[in-house]
């Protein structure tokens, strides 16, 4: 605690969140589900992957709290919890196209692999394959989105995404 930091507080370190997947990134607001794109489930940005298998890794390093094939969230050390949705509306394949990496409850660290899919065959069962990543349990205001991001860039699995400030 700094000499600044009022007493009865504590500071915590922003985190970095990196990208879990390759792909153009797309502003929360132009995912094509309204509980997404009105961040009704929290804040944060998404990605739009290539058409390929594609491993998706933990954002950053904590627990596995909750892992489904289409989604997982891990909780960091300290609190913060980030889900990353594989997919609109990939809950109705029963896991068809995805193959799990991590059990719910592992410690994972950034940039290990969690779920593996097959972006290709989801789309072409008609879903959209973006991928929602969500701050959850904190405000829009706490999210600081990564340069490449604001400008719709081409990401690579393990790039800086967005930064949680809280």
């Amino acid at each position: 605690m700094s000499p600044a930091t009022p007493v009865g507080t504590s500071v915590v370190a922003p985190v970095i969140v990196l990208s879990p997947v390759p792909g153009r990134a797309v502003a929360l607001a132009e995912v094509p589900d309204p509980t997404f794109a009105q961040a009704i489930v929290g804040p944060g940005a998404a990605i739009d992957p290539p058409r390929a298998i594609v491993d998706a890794i933990a954002p950053i390093s904590g627990t596995l709290l909750k892992v489904f094939p289409h989604a997982y969230v891990i909780v960091s050390p300290d609190g913060l919890g980030v889900l990353v949705h594989l997919g609109i509306d990939t809950v109705e394949l029963h896991g068809e196209g995805f193959t799990l990496r991590a059990t719910q409850g592992d410690l994972v660290s950034a940039g290990d692999v969690i779920v593996t899919w097959d972006v290709s065959a989801i789309e072409a069962t008609g879903r959209n394959p973006i991928v929602p990543v969500i701050i959850l349990e904190q405000k829009p205001e706490s999210i600081l989105l990564a340069d490449a991001v604001t400008a719709g860039a081409q990401l690579e699995s393990g790039d800086t995404f967005l930064t949680v400030t809280r």
